[in-house]
């Protein structure tokens, strides 16, 4: 225990290896009773991080200015810790298989710099065994030192939810464990400085590894199943959220709602599942089954706002497109492994025109991954569709009413129709009069303002009476 009580007098510092929507706020919230270094490769992140700008938008610039975390990308500050939390992201290769690589690197690092006495936890999500399979030799390796002799390991997965303002890090219950009973207990006191809602022992590391697994594909599966009804009922024309509101009424139904399911948890951490079980000789068929459906949501989406533009008497091929909302949730600035870019792909493939729109996201990083220059509101005009693909607050606030500027007008659609008919008529009014009910009666099908409300954030009664041609999920 003299490890925790030289950190509580400052006598020792805890690092936090990662700096990112996950390691940025933990940092943050130990700064305020402890040493902490802040480590991150990324030097423009710590560069932006120095400045007091908070890029993920976690804590705000606000507390990340009056924070005492010592931020920096020079790995040999990492020597002045004996407490390490590893907080880098774990995705997934193209294939679908883990990808470890950023743990890997965090290790050698961390390897490089350990001292005797050190402590090493892991946040990062991973499959049961990584830490001690993988981790610890790798550690092992680079520093020369023996787990279990001269350091020791801990998991605690990270249940951070970005974007979040409610459940956050502090009012979240930390599950935690150790390769030992004291180093259970030397963590455990270590999160319990910032964790209000108390830390959960778990009687070992690879229980914890799995706990933070099934979290997410626990969630991934409740949201496919609504995806499937959401299909189906579609197909019926039945309104999936009147469906969902009905059903709702009942004490015990769960209620989750159809959509994209991206990022770097829900839509990452299911395959580590998957991958370990294929491993074991297992195929996955509850948890795979529910990953294909949310991984074709996307073509699914992108294929009906295809048919509403039809449907509005509009062609397909150069038609434009809003895209409202890139990143791959609500009120967060991360683009990782957003869904909404398969609806962009897909949509790009009928040689549709996009444009998109996201005041939140960070524009360098959606830059960098999609090529994607994001544009503003004033740039959106002359749209045959608009999508609201991210239920930002931004977006939520909008007015039903204002969103039609953005689109091609065609107030004088009809007129215009009409005058042609008149022209052409030789037989007179009659005709010109038989003309003008078809066209009016036929304006329902003609409507100009596709509107794509994904997550249902606007009204659909609403947007039907102010004459949107609407879809949602």
């Amino acid at each position: 225990m003299n490890l925790y009580e030289n950190i509580v007098n400052k006598q020792e510092k805890v690092s936090v290896v990662g700096l990112g929507y996950v390691g940025m706020p933990i940092a943050v919230a130990f700064s305020q009773q402890i040493e902490v270094v802040g480590f991150d490769i990324n030097q423009r992140k710590v560069e932006s991080y120095l400045a007091g700008i908070d890029v993920t938008n976690e804590v705000g610039d606000e507390v990340l200015k009056k924070s005492k975390v010592h931020f920096t990308s020079n790995e040999k500050e990492l020597r002045d810790c004996k407490f390490h939390i590893v907080a880098v992201p774990t995705p997934v290769s193209t294939d679908k298989t883990p990808d470890l690589s950023p743990i890997i690197s965090a290790c050698k690092t961390v390897g490089r710099n350990l001292e005797k006495g050190s402590v090493v936890v892991f946040e990062s999500t991973v499959y049961p065994g990584v830490t001690e399979d993988i981790c610890v030799p790798i550690l092992e390796e680079e520093s020369g030192l023996k787990c279990g002799v001269d350091f020791k390991v801990g998991y605690s997965p990270e249940r951070i939810n970005p974007g979040d303002k409610v459940n956050r890090l502090e009012t979240i219950t930390k599950v935690v464990s150790g390769m030992d009973e004291e180093t259970l207990e030397i963590v455990a006191k270590v999160y319990e400085l910032v964790i209000e809602a108390g830390v959960y022992r778990a009687e070992s590391i690879k229980v914890a590894e799995a706990s933070k697994v099934i979290e997410n594909a626990q969630r991934d599966i409740n949201i496919a199943f609504m995806n499937e009804l959401s299909i189906v009922f579609n197909k019926m024309s039945i309104d999936t959220s009147a469906v969902l509101e009905a059903a709702g009424t009942k004490w015990n139904f769960l209620k989750f709602t159809p959509g994209l399911v991206g990022g770097h948890c829900i839509g990452v951490d299911p395959y580590y599942f998957i991958y370990k079980a294929e491993e074991l000789g297992y195929h996955s068929q509850i948890i795979a089954s529910g990953r294909r459906i949310n991984d074709d949501m996307g073509k699914f989406i992108a294929e009906n706002i295809v048919k509403k533009l039809i449907q509005a008497n509009k062609l397909v091929k150069g038609s434009n497109v809003a895209i409202m909302g890139i990143t791959f949730k609500e009120n967060t600035p991360d683009s990782r492994n957003t869904k909404v870019i398969d609806i962009i792909k897909e949509l790009e493939g009928y040689g549709i025109n996009i444009t998109v729109v996201d005041p939140i996201a960070d524009e360098e990083e959606v830059w960098n991954h999609y090529g994607i220059k994001l544009k503003k509101m004033e740039d959106v005009i002359n749209m045959d569709a608009v999508v609201f693909a991210v239920p930002h607050e931004e977006f939520s606030i909008m007015h039903l009413a204002n969103i039609k500027k953005h689109y091609k007008q065609y107030e004088n659609h009809n007129i215009v129709a009409l005058n042609e008919v008149a022209a052409t008529q030789e037989s007179g009014l009659e005709n010109i009069l038989v003309a003008s009910n078809e066209l009016f009666e036929n304006a329902s099908e003609q409507l100009p303002y596709v509107l794509i409300d994904i997550k249902g954030i606007f009204s659909r009664k609403d947007a039907e009476k102010l004459g949107y041609l609407y879809w949602s999920l």
